[in-house]
């Protein structure tokens, strides 16, 4: 029984980790110079009070960022397929990937998504760690024993208690 606890305790702390690391290993890098982010790229467009007050009927009016997987591209506008709005105040609004078009002219900044180790590394040692500390209390913690109780107590003649090394 303790060790069927202690499975699916470290499943769940194991796959909390993964979902860490998959968010950590990635970073929004501004994309700088005459490189244009590639068709199928994930990008963020950082977007000005233009663009918010022309889009605002489409979408939130408080949009500050649009992340999304770029589908088309030309001299005027992106065409993103969005799986994130990210508003001035703070939130953010989860998308499934709808298809939006942004002028260039809405746009300030534009990022690529890229691959961090840095982060990934981080991300390994902390969930390692986190795997380690749930393993070694679950460890300690399972041992109990059976402790004679007075029948006089009326909680019969057996209860069981943890027993403290």
């Amino acid at each position: 029984m303790v060790g069927n606890r202690f499975t699916v305790l470290t499943i769940r702390v194991g796959a909390s980790a993964l979902c860490a690391a998959q968010v950590a290993c990635y970073t929004l890098q501004p994309a700088t110079g005459p490189v244009t982010p590639s068709l199928e790229s994930v990008i963020a467009v950082d977007i000005n009070d233009a663009g918010r007050a022309a889009m605002g009927g489409v979408m939130v009016p408080e949009i500050a960022q649009i992340e999304g997987r770029l589908t088309r591209m030309d001299a005027n506008e992106y065409e993103l397929a969005i799986t994130a709005v990210r508003l001035l105040r703070g939130g953010e609004q989860v998308w499934r990937g709808e298809l939006v078009r942004v002028k260039k002219a809405y746009v300030t900044r534009v990022y690529e998504k890229h691959f961090s180790v840095a982060r990934t590394v981080m991300a390994g040692v902390a969930g390692a760690s986190v795997i380690a500390f749930v393993a070694g209390k679950a460890l300690v913690g399972a041992g109990t024993g059976d402790v004679k109780v007075p029948s006089d107590t009326g909680l019969g003649d057996m209860l069981r208690r943890p027993v403290r090394p």
